[in-house]
């Protein structure tokens, strides 16, 4: 089955067990080691989708009547929390619009972009694609080809640029809130960067990651981090999703692969220990008391930012000052 060979031989064990759904009493599909239940294919996707229905809730990340962007990729998480929000869009007033990020990615990112444009054409959602060249004059290729940026790896400088370049499409679509489909894995490895890099006012702000900042323009949520990312591709698999299975050929340059890993060998060892440490890194920063930084708008870019010059500026100032272009 191509799915289990995508998913791992671990994970494909979970896939294979003959039970009766804990939940109708039809054949089981999935066993779901840290609650116990042994789930069909149609009670499993109604899981994943009250998994994010609590989320929303539980957070306040929608409001009712919200014209909300959702970051798309092209891969199966922001492909699946596409397809679960313009449902739920649906019954609650909302406008919904799809937002792709063009790295400049070459023989990666056309694919994706193949993929989300087909995508929101079958839910018939607005789709917005803003490219790295357009907005900052450089794609991602040319700045890992050069190498000439020191001190910053290829996912740093991604992640900073296309933040921004979500925020900037959200305003031009005049969106109240922005979704991105960070899953409990994304969450939970962020959280170790940060705390084995000694970085602590980020710490501090993982408990303000997870409920939405009012102060921003356009605030942020993240309605699937409650949901392992193996389940999610399990749903995308049962929904059809045609998601992207090529991995960024930049992925590995930083250390959250590692962290990846080590996280998986101890849920498959300790069932349920993921959700337990994300309820524990919530506590310890919301326990570390900082000093808070004032926000104020950069002098380049008139986005919020606690100093002169925001990170997405002197991101830009480092590439350009540091590579041909």
């Amino acid at each position: 089955m191509y799915f289990v060979a995508k998913l791992g031989r671990e994970d494909s064990e979970t896939l294979i067990q003959p039970q009766r759904c804990t939940r109708c009493s039809n054949s089981s599909i999935y066993n779901r080691a840290y609650s116990g239940e042994a789930l069909c294919g149609s009670c499993f996707c109604s899981s994943i989708e009250e998994k994010v229905k609590r989320a929303i809730s539980k957070y306040g990340l929608l409001k009712h009547g919200d014209k909300v962007g959702v970051a798309v990729s092209g891969g199966k998480d922001s492909l699946t929390l596409l397809r679960i929000l313009s449902e739920m869009c649906r019954h609650h007033a909302s406008k919904i619009f799809a937002i792709t990020i063009d790295e400049g990615i070459s023989s990666y990112r056309e694919e994706a972009i193949d993929l989300c444009k087909e995508f929101t054409g079958e839910l018939d959602i607005p789709h917005c694609v803003v490219s790295f060249k357009e907005l900052y004059g450089f794609s991602l290729d040319n700045v890992i080809k050069s190498r000439r940026v020191q001190g910053a790896s290829a996912c740093s400088i991604c992640g900073i640029l296309r933040r921004r370049a979500i925020d900037i499409a959200a305003r031009s679509l005049g969106v109240d809130v922005i979704a991105t489909a960070h899953n409990l894995d994304d969450m939970l490895q962020t959280f170790m960067i940060n705390l084995l890099n000694g970085d602590m006012a980020r710490v501090k702000w993982f408990d303000s990651a997870i409920k939405p900042k009012e102060e921003f323009v356009v605030r942020r949520v993240r309605p699937l981090m409650d949901i392992y990312e193996k389940e999610i591709a399990m749903y995308a698999f049962l929904k059809n999703t045609p998601f992207q299975t090529v991995s960024c050929p930049y992925m590995n340059e930083g250390i959250r692969s590692e962290i990846r890993s080590m996280l998986n060998a101890l849920e498959e060892e300790h069932p349920g220990i993921k959700y337990s440490t994300l309820n524990s890194a919530i506590r310890i920063s919301k326990s570390i008391a900082i000093d808070g930084r004032e926000l104020k708008l950069c002098k380049m870019c008139n986005f919020p930012s606690s100093g002169e010059l925001c990170s997405v500026c002197k991101t830009i100032e480092m590439v350009k000052g540091n590579m041909y272009i």
